[in-house]
Parts: C-alpha cells; sequence; structure tokens
C-alpha cells in the first residue's frame, strides 16, 4: 500500500483519488479552497442555485466507468441524468432559428434543411463524415491512451479534406472548413460556435476541432439533476466511501524531490507530508509560475496548452415561470458588437426558489488579455444580457438580480484564468497539453491541464489514466 498525496480536489483529480484507494493504497487530497469541484462550481443566492462551470456533460461513459469501477452503486444510482432535447437551439445574426435534436444525425440534417434552406443538410452532413474520419484517427492517442512519448504524429491535421473539385486543398483553421466547405454563413457561424464553446477561436483552431461538433451530435448531451455540481457531490462521496481523506483551505507550497524523485508535499502553512507519490491536479501553469516543483520551472518552456481564453458567467434570477416552450440550452450567434453567448434555462425545481421563477446562466468566452476593470465587465455583461433577450422572452422585465463572474474569478477559484480546451491535434502539437507523467518521476498530471485536456469527460480521462499508470506501472497503455 504506497501513500499517495493529491494536490487539489478537482473532477480529475477526484476521479484518481478514488480509483487509487480502491486498488488499496493510502490517498489524502489537499485542496486549497473550502470545497471540492474545482472549475465544477456553484452560486446561491436568495433560493437561486447556478453552475459556474459547464453546465451539460458530454460522453457520461466515463463517469460510468468511474463509478462501476470504485463501488457497488452505479453512476444513475447517484446522480439523475436526462438526455437534453432538443440538444440546442441556435438564433443567427439574421434572425434565423433551428433546433437540432440530441444524438439524431438524421434529425439534425432535417432541422437544418427546413430552416437554412434544401443542401444545408447535405453539407453539415459531408462536413460531419470528414469530421468521423478525424475523430477515429485520433480517438484512442487523444482520449484513451497515455500521450505518446513522441507525439509529432498528433501534430498533424488529421481532418481530410474533400476529395472532388475545388476544395481538395488542405484545410488548416476550422473557420476555412465554414467558408471553403459549408459555404453558408449561418452554417459557419453554427461551426464557430462549437469551437467558442470549447474556448479556441474558430480562426485560429485546427481543423481537427470538427471532432468537437461531431463528438457532441453523435453522442448526446445530458444535464445532472440539481446541476453539474451534483456530480462534484457525487464523486466526492465516492471517494469518502472509499476512504479518501480531504483536507481543506490547505495549500500546497511544494513538491518534495528525494533522491531524484517526488517524495511528498511541503505544505504552505507549515509542515511536510511524505508520499511514495503525488498527484497533482492542480493547473499545469500554476506548478510551473510558482515553481512549486523544480523541474517545471525555470526557463524550460511551459509544458501546457496556451488558448488564451476564458470565461465571463451572468447568472440571472428571474421573476415568473419558464415558459412552457423553453428549451434547455440557447445559442444565440454575435452580431452587432455582440458576443455569442450560450443562454442555460434548465427546468430543475432544485435551482429555484418555487415554480414562480427562473435559474438562468448566460456564458461567453472572452480572451484572457487585455483585462477589463471592474466596469467594462459589467458592460460587456450588458451585451451579453442583450443578446440573451432573444433566447429568454420579457428578460429585461422579469430581472431580478443578476451576478457577474469574470476571468479574475476562475483565476481566485482555479489558480489561472485561462479554462483549459480538450486535446486537440494538429496545429504543429501546440494544443497537446501535458502529459500525465511529469518530467519529476513519482509526481503525475491529472485534470484539465493534463493529458487529454479540459472539459468534465476530459478531466475523468486524465484521473483514470494518472490511476492506470500508478497502478500497473510503466507498461500501462490505455483502456482496452
Amino acid at each position: 500500500m504506497a501513500r499517495i498525496v493529491v494536490i487539489g480536489a478537482g473532477l480529475g483529480a477526484m476521479a484518481a483519488a478514488a480509483r487509487l484507494a480502491v486498488a488499496g493504497h493510502r490517498v489524502t487530497v489537499y485542496e486549497r479552497g473550502a470545497t471540492y469541484g474545482g472549475a465544477v462550481g456553484r452560486f446561491a443566492r436568495d433560493g437561486f442555485a447556478f453552475d459556474t462551470g459547464p453546465g451539460l456533460l458530454h460522453l457520461p461513459a466515463v463517469y460510468r466507468d468511474l463509478f462501476v469501477k470504485t463501488g457497488k452503486k452505479p453512476l444513475e444510482a447517484c446522480v439523475t441524468l436526462a438526455q437534453v432535447d432538443p440538444a440546442s437551439r441556435h438564433v443567427f445574426a439574421d434572425g434565423t432559428r433551428v433546433d437540432l435534436p440530441n444524438a439524431s444525425r438524421a434529425g439534425t440534417l432535417a432541422a437544418l434543411d427546413a430552416a437554412l434552406g434544401a443542401g444545408a443538410g447535405e453539407r453539415w452532413g459531408d462536413f460531419l463524415v470528414r469530421a468521423r474520419e478525424a475523430w477515429d484517427r485520433t480517438r484512442r492517442p487523444l482520449l484513451e491512451e497515455p500521450r505518446p512519448a513522441d507525439p509529432a504524429p498528433l501534430a498533424r491535421e488529421p481532418y481530410p479534406a474533400p476529395k472532388a473539385g475545388l476544395l481538395r486543398r488542405p484545410t488548416t483553421t476550422l473557420a476555412q472548413i465554414g467558408a471553403r466547405e459549408l459555404r453558408d454563413p449561418r452554417l459557419a457561424a453554427l461551426l464557430d460556435a462549437y469551437a467558442w464553446t470549447y474556448g479556441f477561436d474558430p480562426a485560429t483552431a485546427p481543423a481537427s476541432a470538427a471532432v468537437l461538433p461531431y463528438m457532441e451530435q453523435t453522442f448526446g448531451s445530458w444535464y445532472v439533476g440539481g446541476g453539474l455540481r451534483a456530480l462534484a457531490d457525487a464523486v466526492y462521496e465516492r471517494c469518502l466511501e472509499r476512504r479518501v481523506a480531504f483536507v481543506f483551505d490547505t495549500p500546497v507550497a511544494e513538491v518534495l524531490e528525494k533522491d531524484g524523485r517526488a517524495a511528498g508535499v511541503r505544505l504552505a502553512g507549515g509542515g511536510t507530508v511524505e508520499a511514495d507519490q503525488v498527484v497533482s491536479g492542480a493547473p499545469v501553469p500554476a506548478l510551473h509560475r510558482d515553481h512549486m516543483v523544480p523541474r517545471l520551472s525555470g526557463d524550460a518552456p511551459t509544458p501546457h496548452q496556451a488558448v488564451g481564453t476564458s470565461r465571463v458567467t451572468v447568472c440571472l434570477a428571474l421573476r415568473g415561470p419558464r415558459e412552457a416552450e423553453a428549451v434547455h440550452r440557447t445559442v444565440v450567434h454575435g452580431a452587432g458588437g455582440r458576443p455569442t453567448v450560450t443562454v442555460l434555462r434548465p427546468d430543475d425545481p432544485a435551482l429555484r426558489p418555487d415554480a414562480d421563477h427562473e435559474a438562468v446562466t448566460v456564458t461567453a468566452t472572452v480572451p484572457t488579455s487585455p483585462e477589463r476593470d471592474a466596469a467594462g465587465w459589467e458592460a460587456f455583461a450588458d451585451r451579453m444580457v442583450e443578446a440573451a433577450g432573444q433566447a429568454v422572452p420579457g428578460l429585461p422585465e422579469r430581472l431580478s438580480w443578476r451576478h457577474v463572474r469574470t476571468p479574475a474569478d476562475v483565476r481566485r477559484d482555479t489558480g489561472v484564468a485561462e479554462v483549459p480546451g480538450p486535446a486537440l491535434a494538429g496545429a504543429g502539437g501546440r494544443l497537446l497539453p501535458a502529459g500525465n507523467p511529469s518530467p519529476l518521476p513519482g509526481l503525475w498530471l491529472a485534470g484539465g491541464w493534463a493529458h487529454p485536456g479540459g472539459g468534465l469527460a476530459h478531466a475523468g480521462m486524465s484521473g483514470a489514466l494518472v490511476a492506470g499508470f500508478i497502478v500497473e506501472g510503466a507498461d500501462f497503455r490505455g483502456s482496452r
């Protein structure tokens, strides 16, 4: 039985902790904040509650596997999962609206034809065929297996160019796909919205980001009853059942090194904790910046993605009931200086004081630089709420109060302002996050800043990979 210290109580770190405890190890988690969950946060006031991180779950199989491998109760016995249908409503700049069904390719193509005109569905369907090819080429090395020792093959673009006509030229960015292959500004905006949702600028995102809409439209979007925070609650409870110990309000100042490997941690408040293995769920940029680990500090290149985007979240407390025809998720595309926003309207009694009120969350992806002052963020939030009015009838009259969360709040909660995206192939490898084994033997990296990148499902996969390395050793090759 090894002594294992886990730094941070985010979803990826807790996923690793639960798996390691089941394997017989003594696991203690040190979290610098007062609670668990990392980016999967909650803001509550006056009987309203809002998710301040992800609002929907994709690839729930990741957490189903975690619960199967760590206890008797399956995931569905611990949380309520429901498919969101329609998966999303899109409101385009010209006022066109389309509802896309959940996990139905035929239904999606028919909806696009009906809303955007004949041929729109066929062009989107042809794009999805190529996106599937990119998915098939990268699924195992990017999601299910450890990052290869030589990542050069993943630095090459896997998205194939169309095989006919003038479009045979290589496609290098997602924006090029929209302009050259989709040939409708609304279809291009639809594609762009998936990139923005995951924190990527479509003008610079590689064509391989086509796997993001493919993943959502193929495997579906799911809501967790009580909000995504309920998933964090369930993973935390599973850790406790497996006798994982948690120490909150206790930052780690340094990973200790002895005989060339990790040997424990030094706590910011004083004292040291010896360990045979250390798992860090802290953002890799923070490890580098704060010199917590000598081999991740100094003049060496920072081993992490540098997407440079964060998230603004506006929590809206509304008077009046949610109308019957409302949908769970609406994407209002940018127009006239307004940002593209995602409006989440879960029909969930747990998030509102009573049936005569509604809790609505509006999010937008923003660059981390340049930073705005408080007045600048309030003005930006004004434009977000204005856009959300296209998804929520009578929004200005219904608004009781709002709460704005900026990249500064993300930095306070997680240690860095950036919100990491999932690993993507292509782009010369710049969107491949750090591998799970760190440069310091005995120190392992989990969570959104480590392979396979950001997002709830990806963070859960990182925890599984780290546990696999520690339990099975250097021969571990991922899930089979």
